[in-house]
């Protein structure tokens, strides 16, 4: 089922790298005379990542939000899903927090990751110089 969610993560990525492969500096490198994997690599790999990383996080946290809780319930096994779709039911509201809280933390783990991984691939791209 996780690897079912990676479809459209794998379709973003595609249409990314059709998009930037059609624009002007990749004519321009070559035309330059690069071969075809320096161009891949150097110049649309970048740009063409950072529309992926930016929307990882969010489609893990869905994908794994997603199948924990439908095959925890289907299946009846103990985990994070059954526990906070059992307390939804029950209306068991600090057990419900407390597994939105740990989703919640999870998400904003990932997306510090995302948004690290985004200065890396980009060196251009720097959080801590804010110019107003």
């Amino acid at each position: 089922m996780v690897i079912g969610g990676f479809a459209s993560l794998t379709f973003l990525c595609k249409n990314s790298f059709i998009e930037e492969i059609g624009k002007q500096y990749v004519l321009t490198a070559r035309a330059k005379g690069l071969t075809g994997s320096q161009v891949l690599y150097r110049h649309v790999f970048r740009n063409a990542l950072l529309i992926v990383i930016s929307g990882f996080p969010a489609a893990l946290i869905g994908i794994l939000f997603t199948s924990s809780l439908l095959i925890e319930v289907i299946f009846s096994l103990d985990g994070l899903g059954l526990l906070g779709f059992e307390a939804i039911m029950q209306r068991d509201y600090p057990v419900v927090f407390a597994t939105l809280y740990i989703y919640t933390l999870l998400g904003l783990i990932l997306n510090l990751i995302g948004d690290i991984t985004y200065m890396l691939i980009d060196p251009r791209i720097d959080f801590e110089r804010r110019e107003v």
